[in-house]
């Protein structure tokens, strides 16, 4: 997955460049606010695409003596910040820029331009979130997008899903304010049409800020993962049970896991230290994004007598 994200922002990036030039082109051709606020829109999301390709460069540094886990909560802080940025830049201009056409209404010209590049827009930003969809499928198959979603770890696919919906969202707006002021002379739609993106823009970045919050202060790894190491760790004969296991997502493909584990009281020193390497191993092995194991040898257990 981690050679998959690159790729999915990049796309992002080079549709909602185009098409940011497209929607500025007929902003100014048509002095739509709505068309002007869609530009900005993409704009954005363009720049936040670049902000993620750096998050994503950064996480891929090795460790270093100031950060022996490595740097894989880089990408967390850049997605956070690709989230501020959305909500002050992309949400705040487009809602200024509507409550100005509100109290200065007019009605937008050479309209058929505008429509052209919606629909050009439309399809180019349907194929970006395609290819982001899929990317979010590969990662968690089954079950809802908004599952996959929460669920995901990895905010250079998930970032891109929800900014691609709001796209696509926003250009259903725009068309929307723009026929109305075709239809009807009154500019106050298309003002309307932009406050409303601005609105769709706050909401999405919400959104991604709830979901990375949790990612940037350290969340557990996905219950399977954690019932897995477990299976691994109490399929050692040695080892009598497991007290508890932390895990934290350092990185999407980044675990770090903690267990605490009681060994029968008749294991010697080189059992111990052999079970703990398989355990280790065994890990590895099946979950490929666990990095680093810690293992803690809480007490010993006498093994219960047959009968």
């Amino acid at each position: 997955m981690a050679t998959e994200s690159p790729a999915t922002v990049l796309v992002a990036v080079g549709a909602n460049a185009a098409i940011a030039v497209a929607k500025g082109t007929a902003a100014a051709m048509t002095g739509s606010a709505s068309m002007l606020a869609e530009a900005v829109h993409s704009l954005v999301d363009a720049g936040n695409g670049c902000l993620l390709l750096v998050g994503l460069r950064r996480a891929s540094l090795p460790p270093d003596a100031n950060h022996p886990f490595g740097h894989g909560k880089e990408l967390y802080f850049w997605t956070f910040v690709v989230a501020v940025v959305i909500f002050g830049l992309g949400g705040g201009v487009t809602i200024i820029e509507g409550i100005d056409h509100l109290r200065h209404p007019v009605a937008p010209q050479d309209v058929l331009v505008a429509y052209i590049v919606l629909g050009v827009a439309f399809a180019f930003e349907s194929i970006s979130f395609v290819v982001a969809i899929r990317a979010l499928r590969r990662e968690e198959p089954g079950g809802s997008v908004l599952r996959a979603i929460v669920r995901s770890k990895d905010p250079a696919i998930f970032a891109v899903v929800l900014e691609d919906f709001a796209a696509l969202c926003g250009l259903v707006i725009a068309f929307a304010g723009t026929i109305a002021s075709e239809v009807s002379s009154d500019g106050r739609y298309d003002g309307a049409a932009s406050i409303a993106i601005g609105v769709l823009l706050i909401g999405v970045a919400l959104v991604l800020i709830w979901q990375v919050q949790g990612l940037l202060i350290g969340e557990s790894a996905d219950p399977g993962v954690v019932r897995c190491i477990e299976r691994i760790a109490i399929a050692q004969p040695s080892v009598a049970s497991v007290r508890r296991t932390l895990t934290m997502h350092l990185g999407p493909e980044d675990i770090l896991v903690a267990i605490d584990l009681v060994f029968h009281a008749d294991a010697s020193l080189g059992d111990v230290a052999a079970t703990i390497d398989r355990i280790q191993e065994g890990v590895k092995r099946e979950q490929t994004a666990v990095r680093e194991i810690f293992v803690e040898v809480d007490a010993l257990m006498r093994r219960p007598l047959r009968a």
